[in-house]
């Protein structure tokens, strides 16, 4: 038997620990032979100290020289303060190295297909996530998950000292259309029947404020069937929180303080991040309507961090003798522009019909531009303008002598979406944005429906749970007149362009929650079958209520200053939605499809 004793971390021995016997247990993270001297790094979750194994003592010595990187050892010495010239300041324990007196090796590696100990190279993304527990060594990859960890303790921390109780809800659950596709799990003991993975936990936190539990909260787990990128996975954590006889502001005063809180407590490591001072945030946050969003930044995940907004100009286009424009705003779309202050040195003739190109691929039909140079305008569509229109577009858009406008005519969603698009290409492109800031937005007061093309019908545009505004009783008269126009009491949560989280006050009346889902299309075999028992719940005495949830994975991402959600996740998925360290998803046994009454057609 291995008798293991440990006095220290490896990246905790410092000066007040010399002359005294020291007993470590780690990796070899480099080894380096001086002749007579064999220098060991050594390393564990706390960080590295350094190990010295002198030829003196023969044993010891040729054990030293059996090591290879990444051996488990056991290491016991005095701790000794290094010479003045052979100091590393690079390490928290650069002071001080241990003499070693005993070794012992616990298991041996074979030579690693990643380079732990270089920071410098990063190996395809495939090799890492093949040999994730290696990858998981690294010294990034470790520091992200401690920070992960000390996010969500501090999340925690703050809810519990404001009321809120951690109650977890289930992972077999019922199928509910609510907006991507359910992971389904086969019933063994039930023939034909599926549970669902959750895609929130929406539903049994409703049920939670039913069953008066008014303050609640979990870090859950969610499962959502679609496609992946750099900021999205199959599974996912979210920290998710429901109140009862709440308002939105009640929830976002919530979530505004968890946050203050949360990088307050985590100051330190977000500036160690970003080797620079970052701003502590102001509360209260900005907010901005879905309309507002829309109109000023194209899109309803804004990115304040930079200038560049959109500007509408259909009313002074309408009568234009340029028909592309006339024509758009006589059918009921609408004119965006962008003004790229002094593009005029900044875009070449190339570049401008390279975002011509980006605005086709993203669906607009064009993008038109104007270079107001010394000269007067030039551009293609420049002589479609009378100098009096040219003017008050000038006016508008505060255009000056060697600014770029950029335009877009197109169904509002589309001129919205396509320069929003571009305006972030170009905050990239022209170097805007100070990728050392937090700028936090909520957006509000959302549709409550959006159309949809391929259904041919309305749906909701968060989920049908969301409360809408106004009169509860007029929903259905209003529906009926302007569907599009209904407003819902529902928030998200933007950092820095990307939705970090989102919530909404819910419909806690049976009958309102009715008419939702009959607005939206849902037969009433359909709500008894796979709402039946919400809507007998909302009829016991439901409170008013409310909730948000907040990404993890993305939130610890940005802080971070990570690229992919991979990079803060400790086994993820593939953006094919494969683990390459486990081959999963396989295929099974015959005998287990049998069992669980499933045959595959492949």
């Amino acid at each position: 038997m291995i008798n293991m004793k440990r006095t220290h971390n490896c990246g905790e021995v410092g000066v007040k620990d010399i002359d005294h016997e020291i007993y470590l247990l780690g990796w070899v993270h480099r080894r380096r032979d001086h002749g007579g001297l064999i220098f060991l790094d050594l390393r564990d979750r706390s960080g590295i100290v350094q190990v010295v194994v002198s030829s003196q003592d023969a044993e010891l010595f040729a054990t030293a020289e059996k090591l290879r990187i990444e051996y488990v050892v056991q290491v016991s010495g005095k701790a000794v303060k290094r010479s003045p010239e052979t100091i590393n300041q690079q390490i928290k324990t650069g002071e001080i190295e241990i003499k070693c007196s005993n070794l012992e090796i616990l298991n041996t590696s074979k030579t690693p297909p990643i380079e732990i100990a270089d920071a410098t190279t990063e190996p395809d993304e495939m090799v890492r996530l093949r040999y994730r527990y290696l990858d998981l060594r690294k010294d990034k990859m470790r520091e992200n998950l401690v920070f992960r960890h000390k996010l969500i303790r501090a999340m925690a921390n703050y809810l519990d000292q404001k009321g809120f109780i951690e109650i977890e809800t289930p992972f077999l659950t019922k199928s509910t259309p609510e907006g991507a596709r359910d992971y389904l799990v086969p019933s063994r003991v039930n023939p034909g029947k599926f549970y669902a993975l959750p895609q929130s936990p929406q539903l049994f936190k409703q049920l939670l404020m039913i069953a008066g539990m008014e303050k609640y909260f979990q870090v859950a787990r969610c499962f959502r069937d679609e496609d992946l990128r750099s900021d999205r996975q199959p599974e996912f954590t979210q920290l998710d929180l429901e109140m009862s006889f709440v308002t939105r502001d009640d929830v976002i005063e919530v979530i505004e303080g968890t946050l203050k809180h949360t990088l307050a407590e985590l100051e330190k490591d977000i500036d160690k991040y970003r080797g620079k001072r970052i701003p502590l945030i102001e509360l209260p946050f900005p907010r901005l309507t879905w309309d507002e969003a829309m109109n000023r930044f194209g899109s309803d995940k804004p990115d304040l961090r930079f200038g560049l907004e959109l500007v509408d100009i259909s009313d002074l286009v309408r009568d234009t003798e340029c028909m592309i424009f006339a024509r758009t705003v006589a059918a009921g779309g609408a004119v965006k522009c962008i003004n790229v202050k002094e593009g005029e040195n900044k875009l070449s003739r190339a570049e401008l019909e390279k975002l011509e190109e980006t605005a086709k691929k993203l669906g607009a039909k064009g993008l038109a531009w104007l270079v107001l140079t010394s000269n007067g305008p030039k551009s293609p569509i420049a002589k479609f303008f009378k100098e009096e229109e040219l003017e008050l577009i000038y006016t508008r858009t505060k255009c000056e002598t060697g600014d770029v406008l950029l335009f877009v005519a197109d169904y509002f969603d589309i001129a919205c979406n396509v320069l929003g698009e571009v305006r972030l290409e170009l905050g990239k492109k022209m170097q805007l944005i100070d990728y050392n800031s937090f700028h936090f937005t909520w957006v509000i007061d959302f549709p409550l429906f959006e159309y949809s093309k391929t259904e041919k019908r309305w749906v909701s545009r968060h989920h049908p749970f969301t409360s809408p505004q106004g009169n509860l009783d007029e929903i259905e008269e209003k529906f009926l007149k302007e569907p599009g126009r209904i407003k819902a009491q529902a928030y998200d949560l933007v950092l820095n362009g990307t939705e970090i989280g989102g919530g909404s006050i819910r419909i806690h009346r049976a009958d309102i929650q009715h008419k939702i889902f009959k607005i939206i299309g849902i037969g009433e075999e359909e709500i008894n079958r796979r709402f039946g028992f919400l809507i007998e719940a909302l009829e016991y005495g439901a409170p008013p209520h409310g909730g948000v949830a907040l990404g993890l994975d993305r939130l610890v991402m940005m802080l971070a200053g990570m690229d992919s959600i991979r990079d803060v996740i400790a086994f993820p998925k593939t953006q094919s939605a494969l683990c390459p360290l486990t081959g999963a998803p396989d295929v099974v046994d015959p005998q287990q499809l049998k069992d669980i009454h499933i045959r595959t057609a492949i």
